[in-house]
């Protein structure tokens, strides 16, 4: 996912150079000599999105706790150092520094959203540190402006486009809609993104756009867009954006007396969204997701178990499910790459192919992408209850 961050001056990737130095010819790290092997994890614990930081927290501690108890990465314990990057792109920075110069990391896990994601990029290249996003679909974290692709940074989630177009689909394939309205972040490149996505693939099957309406974050009062929207009398409403804003959406919405089917993608996927619509009014809403807790699948339900069994009964989210995969991705890459030599673990990365995680098959493709499945979720009385998965 991508929160739209001001963008940094040239002076930050000075000083990251200038702190940070490169990892050598070979990229290999400093902690390789060691008995750990060091990961940094530079997230959103605190913030605006703290919810999704804290969640794939909780999962990469999960999968590190297995993965060290079943003997480590070729005999090596994984280390992680966390960070907090305050929801925000300059510490998203700042913590790259940190990790990179001080703690000599051999890869960061992070951070949630694309923006604090790509603040890290160039620090990650320029010392040859694999940067790994759980959750930060925006195609530019991988694909650089120029169409080149950033050498050292892969994703664990699948990208934008994908999950406009898996919705648009079952819109049209499945509820039979015809007329919809889209209520999009016009601050938010994320939200951007997958409205322009869903438009595009909802048109190409047949199906007409009735309204177009935005907000931007931290807005409160949404009734009067809303009541613009109702005028046009669609059949479903596309809300992409992050779960602050779109509880309050759905909540108004409901209260304006708008009963049809409303959507979304992964930015809904927080338990502060329910606190903010209610339950009752999160009825007849859907959203595509990277897993669902209900999905039958034994690896999934093995991962769900371990997850309650660890935090005291929680059902586990899909950013608890992509901080748990984006460690054994890494772990996986570690392993085949032989030692930790950073460019051989990029290189290992890349070839990734049909590796079991519990998001899903993952292959990674030359932009540095998963090939993977999506979920489609329904919420029933405050519940998200598995209704279906999308093959790519």
């Amino acid at each position: 996912m991508k929160r739209k961050f001001t963008q940094l001056a040239v002076v930050s990737t000075l000083l990251a150079s200038i702190l940070t130095g490169c990892a050598g010819e070979g990229g290999s790290s400093s902690s390789a000599g060691g008995d750990t092997i060091k990961i940094g994890a530079n997230l959103e614990l605190s913030g605006g999105v703290a919810s999704f930081g804290s969640s794939i927290s909780k999962g990469i501690d999960l999968a590190v706790e297995e993965i060290n108890k079943d003997g480590g990465v070729d005999g090596k314990d994984i280390e992680i150092i966390k960070v907090d990057n305050k929801s925000e792109g300059s510490e998203a920075t700042s913590a790259a520094i940190r990790l990179t110069s001080k703690d000599k990391v051999t890869a960061i896990i992070g951070a949630a959203t694309s923006g604090n994601t790509v603040a890290q990029a160039q620090i990650a290249n320029d010392n040859k540190t694999i940067l790994l996003t759980p959750s930060g679909t925006s195609p530019n974290v991988t694909v650089n402006e120029d169409g080149s692709v950033n050498e050292f940074a892969f994703r664990t989630s699948f990208i934008d486009p994908f999950q406009g177009t898996v919705a648009a689909n079952f819109a049209a394939n499945e509820l039979k809609i015809k007329n919809v309205a889209i209520y999009a972040d016009s601050s938010s490149d994320y939200a951007k993104g997958l409205a322009k996505s869903f438009k595009e693939t909802f048109e190409a099957a047949g199906g007409k756009i009735v309204a177009t309406e935005a907000y931007v974050t931290k807005d409160t009062d949404f009734r009067s867009t809303l009541t613009r929207i109702k005028s046009a009398k669609p059949d479903f409403i596309f809300i992409p954006g992050y779960y602050e804003e779109v509880g309050l959406i759905v909540k108004q919405a409901r209260e304006m007396g708008i009963d049809v089917p409303l959507m979304g993608a992964d930015g809904w996927d927080s338990p502060k969204l329910v606190e903010l619509a209610g339950a009752e009014a999160l009825n007849n809403t859907f959203i595509t997701n990277h897993y669902s807790s209900e999905d039958p699948d034994e690896k999934i339900q093995t991962f769900v178990k371990n997850f309650s069994d660890k935090y005291d009964g929680a059902s586990p989210d899909a950013f608890n499910a992509l901080g748990y995969d984006s460690v054994y991705l890494l772990a996986d890459a570690i392993e085949r790459a032989g030692d930790l030599d950073t460019t051989k673990i990029k290189d290992a990365l890349a070839e990734t192919k049909d590796l079991a995680l519990v998001s899903g098959n993952v292959t990674i493709d030359e932009q540095h992408n998963p090939i993977k499945s999506a979920t489609i979720l329904e919420y029933k009385d405050g519940k998200q209850v598995f209704n279906t998965k999308v093959n790519p």
